[in-house]
């Protein structure tokens, strides 16, 4: 009897734990079946994601140049330099200063030529030139608006005239050359070591006379000179002048009428050469 009681005791636990044990196990399937869902307010995409939809992130510390940063360069305007050289020395025209009481600028560089200005003590000019066959200065005076020739005795010379060129005097450029006909050579004949020469009279007015020039290139004791001779006026119509021909080189010349104004056109003289 006490045996079956304690089975039947028994064997109630055994449907008390079960029962147990049964109830336990459906708590717990429904609380996970809640944790699982999805809410129906937002729901998830079953699709695919695609590569282009994400975002491309760009490094921060990627830095592109930018030109601004290279500040531009302006050309300064070109400058033409000067002729002017700082170190080259500037040259300066000697100059002269009359010297004597009264004297003559002439357009030619002897005695020989025609007058062209008076000079007097005291006045003051630049030489731009000399002759080569004389000593005689070209000079442009500053009371003058021309040039003219003048001899370095009546003047005081300042500076260096070695440097100076040389210039050749031009008779055409003065005054109305046509206003009277150049002077005919007549005859020209040679004596031993003279030469005479011989020409046409040309009539002029008194007061425009001036005679006759005589410019030529003779040989007088070895030395081949350039030699003028000048008439006072009209009348005097031949000159015998001296020329040895030793000089191995033709002699010649040309033959002026002179007026006031200035000169005619120069005429050949057929010069006779010395025999051997």
């Amino acid at each position: 009897m006490t045996n079956k009681k304690w089975t039947s005791s028994l064997f109630s636990l055994f449907i008390y734990i079960s029962f147990f044990l049964g109830a336990c196990s459906q708590s717990a399937g429904v609380g996970e079946s809640k944790l699982t869902r999805t809410p129906t307010s937002s729901p998830q995409s079953t699709s695919t994601p695609s590569l282009t939809n994400s975002p491309t992130q760009t490094p921060k510390n990627t830095l592109t140049p930018t030109m601004t940063l290279t500040p531009t360069i302006t050309q300064k305007p070109t400058v033409t330099p000067t002729l002017t050289n700082p170190h080259s020395p500037t040259y300066d025209f000697p100059y002269v200063e009359v010297n004597v009481a009264t004297a003559h600028c002439r357009y030619g560089p002897s005695k020989s030529f025609l007058h062209a200005a008076d000079l007097y003590e005291g006045d003051h000019g630049e030489v731009r030139g000399r002759f080569i066959y004389s000593d005689w200065l070209y000079v442009k005076f500053d009371k003058l608006n021309y040039y003219c020739w003048v001899s370095p005795y009546v003047v005081d010379v300042q500076g260096d005239i070695s440097n100076t060129s040389f210039v050749y005097y031009d008779l055409q450029s003065i005054g109305s050359f046509d206003l009277y006909e150049p002077a005919q050579i007549k005859e020209v004949y040679r004596r031993g070591d003279e030469v005479t020469i011989e020409w046409s009279q040309v009539n002029m007015t008194e007061d425009d006379d001036r005679g006759y020039l005589i410019v030529a290139f003779v040989c007088q004791d070895g030395a081949y000179l350039w030699w003028t001779k000048s008439f006072e006026d009209q009348y005097t119509t031949s000159y015998t002048v001296e020329d040895d021909g030793t000089c191995g080189l033709p002699s010649e010349g040309v033959l002026y009428t002179v007026e006031k104004h200035g000169f005619s056109e120069p005429v050949t003289i057929p010069w006779p050469q010395a025999q051997p």
